[in-house]
C-alpha cells in the first residue's frame, strides 16, 4: 500500500521443514553440502515454486533472491555455478 517492494528470499545450502522454516543447525540434514544437489533445488524452487522438505515432502516456496553464505571457502564459486545454472535454464536474473 506505500509502494515499498518485497522480495521472498530462498537458501541455497539449507534444509527447510514441512512449513516452509529452515531446519534447524542443531539438526543433521540442516546444511545441504552437496553444491550440486543445493543448485538443482535452486533452480526447482525458482521455476517450480517448489522444495523438497527434510521429510521428503514436497512444499511450496516463492523465490525472489537467493542467500548464499559468503563465509564458506568456496562460496563464490558456488554463487557463479548458481548464475550458470539459472542462465542455462533460461532464468532471468533481474535487479528490483
Amino acid at each position: 500500500e506505500v509502494g515499498l517492494q518485497a522480495a521472498s528470499e530462498v537458501f541455497a545450502d539449507r534444509a527447510y521443514n514441512d512449513d516452509g522454516t529452515l531446519v534447524s543447525r542443531k539438526l543433521p540434514g540442516a546444511v545441504i553440502k552437496d553444491k550440486d544437489l543445493a543448485i538443482k533445488r535452486v533452480v526447482r524452487m525458482v521455476k517450480e515454486g517448489k522444495v523438497t522438505s527434510i521429510t521428503g515432502k514436497d512444499i511450496d516456496i516463492k523465490a525472489d533472491s537467493i542467500c548464499v553464505h559468503g563465509d564458506g571457502e568456496k562460496a563464490l564459486l558456488f554463487v557463479e555455478k548458481i548464475r550458470k545454472a539459472l542462465a542455462e535454464e533460461e532464468i532471468e536474473i533481474c535487479h528490483l
